[in-house]
C-alpha cells in the first residue's frame, strides 16, 4: 500500500511553469569571442606605430612599403630591400601626415633598415618584445600596407621559429619567424605583434606559390642592428680571410679524430696578410669548430663570427691530415654584406 495518494491532474489543469523574462538582445561586444578581442586590442595598440613608406628613385614607379614608429624622435624600422638605393623617401603617419624620412643605415644581411625623420611625428612608438619568448602556435598579427591598401590586418599564428631564410647577399638570416599571417608586396617593413601588440618581428618575405608561409626577422635580431646602427653607423661582423666550402668528413677520418659531425669547412684559399695566414691556417685545412662551437658550413661560419669577435683571440679548430689542431686568430672587421 502506498503512504501517499498520486493526484491525477489532466492535461488541461496542469499548473504552468514559470518562464524566465526574455533576455535582451546581445551587444556586439558581447558577440566577440576572445581571439577577436585580442587582435582588436593589439591592433589599437601597434596599429598607431604603422607608417606606410613612399620611395622614389628606383625606377620609373618607386616603390612602397611598411615602418614602424620606434621613437618619439622620429627613428623607425623598415626592410632594407625597402629603402636600398632610394632617392628620396617619404613616410605617412597614421593620422594622413606625410614628412621626408632618410636613411640612417641598413643591414642587408638581415634586410634590416633604419629611418629617421626629423618631424616631430606624433606616432606612439611601437614596444620591441622579446623573441626568444615567442612559441609556436601562439597569435601573431602583421600589419602594413600591402599592394598600396594602407592599415591592413591579417592574424594568424606563429607556425614555427628559429628558421633561417637567406638574404640578398646571400647570407642566411637567422631566428627567423614563419607564420601563416598574409603577407603581400607592401607589407615588407611592417610589425608582426603579438596578442599585446608587442612587436615580436619585422615583416621580411613571401615565399611566391605557397599558401601560409611567410617570414618575419626576429625582433631581436631587429634590436641589435639598431643598435649597431645608432652606434656605429653600420652593422660590425668579423672576418678570418678564408675561402672554403662545405666539405663531408669520411666516416674513417671521423672516428679516428673523435668527431660526431657529418662536415666542416675545407680551406679552399687563404687571403694574404689575413689573420688566418698569420695565425698558420692553411689551404685544405677542414674547420670543425670556433671558440668550441661546432662548425659544419659557411653558415655556422658565418653566425659565429659575429661583432663580438672583431679584435678578439678567437680559438680556430681545424682537421689537418687527420689531426686536430688548433689556432688563435684576431678577426677584422667585414663590412655588412660583404
Amino acid at each position: 500500500m502506498l503512504d501517499a495518494e498520486i493526484a491525477f491532474i489532466p492535461d488541461g489543469e496542469r499548473p504552468q511553469t514559470p518562464t524566465a523574462a526574455a533576455a535582451p538582445p546581445a551587444s556586439d561586444s558581447d558577440l566577440l569571442d576572445a581571439y577577436s578581442t585580442a587582435v582588436i586590442s593589439a591592433v589599437e595598440i601597434a596599429g598607431k606605430s604603422v607608417v606606410h613608406i613612399a620611395v622614389r628613385g628606383r625606377g620609373p614607379r618607386g616603390g612602397t612599403g611598411s615602418g614602424l614608429v620606434l621613437t618619439d624622435d622620429g627613428i623607425m624600422l623598415t626592410n632594407s630591400h625597402v629603402v636600398s638605393d632610394a632617392a628620396s623617401i617619404e613616410v605617412t603617419f597614421p593620422d594622413g601626415r606625410r614628412s621626408a624620412a632618410r636613411l640612417l643605415g641598413e643591414d642587408p644581411d638581415t634586410d634590416i633598415a633604419v629611418l629617421r625623420t626629423d618631424d616631430n611625428v606624433g606616432a606612439i612608438p611601437a614596444t620591441l618584445h622579446d623573441s626568444k619568448a615567442v612559441r609556436p602556435g601562439q597569435v601573431a598579427i602583421a600589419i602594413g600596407n600591402p599592394l598600396g591598401f594602407e592599415q591592413t590586418v591579417t592574424a594568424g599564428v606563429v607556425s614555427a621559429i628559429g628558421r633561417s631564410l637567406r638574404a640578398r647577399t646571400g647570407r642566411l638570416i637567422d631566428d627567423v619567424i614563419q607564420t601563416d599571417a598574409a603577407l603581400n608586396p607592401g607589407n615588407s617593413g611592417g610589425p608582426l605583434v603579438d596578442s599585446k601588440g608587442r612587436v615580436i618581428g619585422i615583416n621580411t618575405a613571401v615565399i611566391m606559390g605557397a599558401q601560409g608561409i611567410c617570414f618575419s626577422v626576429a625582433s631581436n635580431t631587429a634590436l641589435l642592428v639598431l643598435t649597431q646602427i645608432l652606434q656605429y653607423g653600420r652593422v660590425r661582423r668579423a672576418a678570418i680571410g678564408i675561402h672554403g666550402q662545405q666539405t663531408a668528413i669520411p666516416r674513417h677520418i671521423a672516428r679516428h679524430a673523435d668527431l660526431h659531425q657529418p662536415s666542416g669547412i675545407r680551406v679552399m684559399e687563404v687571403q694574404s696578410a689575413s689573420p688566418a695566414e698569420s695565425a698558420g691556417i692553411k689551404s685544405g685545412d677542414l674547420i670543425i669548430a670556433i671558440d668550441g662551437e661546432t662548425v659544419t658550413g659557411i653558415d655556422d661560419l658565418l653566425r659565429l663570427l659575429d661583432h663580438h669577435r672583431v679584435g678578439k683571440t678567437t680559438s680556430v679548430e681545424v682537421l689537418r691530415k687527420g689531426h686536430r689542431r688548433y689556432f688563435s686568430v684576431v678577426p677584422t672587421e667585414r663590412r655588412s654584406g660583404g
